[in-house]
């Protein structure tokens, strides 16, 4: 054989084998040694080919790792310790963990990644089904194993991602089910005289977000402006307890204009809450950690030694005020749909909804409330008549 190149410098090469071979020199493995590929064909001009070929990617930079193909199973893990931990919030990070454990690495883990075919997902989801999964579980679960594949794509692990070849599992949106405003009101009087009484109304007028109501500091509340700024959510991480968390969006992020009577209602509860704080003294604690270890102090709504609420109990204490009210059972996500129900059907226009609820797009505040629509084009056509005709 002749036509070896020394120094790590590519090599072509007539074989006894009667075949031409070529050594590429991609980099270094990741135990250190030499990343040597191995290229052969029938003719010189064929092999040459092949060669500078592998030499484009290295010198591009998309070559992947030497080794054996990983299993999906293997893939999954990887993207999550290594690629999605970076991109995705903590809580976010945690869902995708639950999803990837408990059923995508038991149902299609054990597949090399290069060898999965769109009727493996086909006959997973179909088994996930029969289960009794949610479809929207379901859909979760196609979505994070496409962002995986992609990656795995995109680093040429893979020529394709099946999951472009696979029609996503359908979800039909449920029609929300506010509570009428006749209901709220009934919350709202067997609320008041009650501990917290105004978290009640912070989410029947402003329709937050539990974490971002059970999340509200102080510090971001201006009574006299009239102001509430949203910039912290509580959730519950594992291994961590109740922490405060950033809104994942820019659109989270917002200021939000006070009714007078909750600035009435706050003003009441911060009243009350200093009279818990001089009564419990040395007791008190309100300091919260943020998921990047900072401490804030001074939750609106708080136990009677300032710490966090539990969301469990936040929930449990809504349900009771239902059953006191006569009112009929509704999730407490549903105060947000009410407030934005009210909001839409007294006229205030879908975009000013749209920053309050802290939505990123306009069509997921008009689609999610579609049931107004009616009341809402009415109150228009009201307007534009009594400014045409009346």
């Amino acid at each position: 054989m002749s036509g070896r190149k020394a120094n790590g410098r590519s090599s072509i090469f007539l074989g006894k084998d009667g075949r031409w071979h070529g050594y590429v020199t991609m980099g270094v493995k990741d135990n250190g040694k030499t990343d040597r590929r191995h290229v052969q064909a029938a003719t010189e001009k064929a092999v040459t080919a092949k060669v500078v070929a592998l030499e484009k990617k290295r010198d591009a930079g998309s070559v992947m790792t030497v080794g054996k193909v990983p299993t999906v199973a293997e893939w999954l893990t990887y993207w999550l310790e290594n690629i999605a931990e970076q991109k995705v919030r903590p809580s976010t990070l945690q869902g995708y963990h639950s999803k990837v454990t408990t059923h995508l690495i038991p149902g299609l883990g054990e597949h090399r990644l290069d060898r999965l075919q769109p009727e493996h997902l086909e006959r997973f989801y179909a088994a996930c089904s029969r289960k009794g999964l949610a479809p929207a579980t379901i859909l979760q679960m196609h979505r994070i194993l496409s962002r995986a594949l992609k990656v795995a794509m995109q680093r040429e692990r893979i020529a394709r991602n099946v999951c472009t070849l696979v029609d996503a599992p359908s979800v039909s949106r449920e029609e929300v089910q506010p509570l009428s405003g006749e209901d709220a009101r009934a919350i709202l009087d067997v609320a008041r005289g009650r501990r917290n009484a105004a978290r009640w109304s912070v989410a029947l007028a402003l329709g937050l977000r539990q974490g971002e109501a059970l999340g509200l500091m102080w510090d971001y509340v201006d009574l006299d402006a009239g102001t509430l700024r949203v910039r912290w959510q509580l959730q519950r991480l594992a291994g961590r307890g109740l922490v405060l968390v950033e809104p994942k969006s820019r659109a989270g992020r917002r200021t939000i204009a006070l009714p007078a009577q909750l600035v009435d209602a706050l003003r009441e509860h911060r009243s009350m809450q200093d009279a818990e704080r001089e009564t419990a003294g040395e007791l008190w604690d309100d300091a919260v950690p943020t998921i990047g270890g900072q401490q804030l102090r001074g939750l609106v709504f708080a136990q009677v030694n300032g710490r966090p609420l539990d969301p469990r109990r936040d929930w449990q204490d809504w349900k009771d005020l239902l059953a006191a009210a006569g009112v009929r059972d509704a999730r407490l996500h549903d105060a947000r749909h009410t407030s934005a129900s009210l909001l839409l059907a007294e006229g205030v226009p879908a975009r000013v909804v749209m920053e309050l609820l802290g939505h990123s797009q306009i069509s997921l505040t008009l689609g999610t409330y579609s049931h107004v629509a009616p009341e809402v084009s009415r109150v228009a056509a009201d307007r534009i008549g009594g400014r045409l005709w009346d």
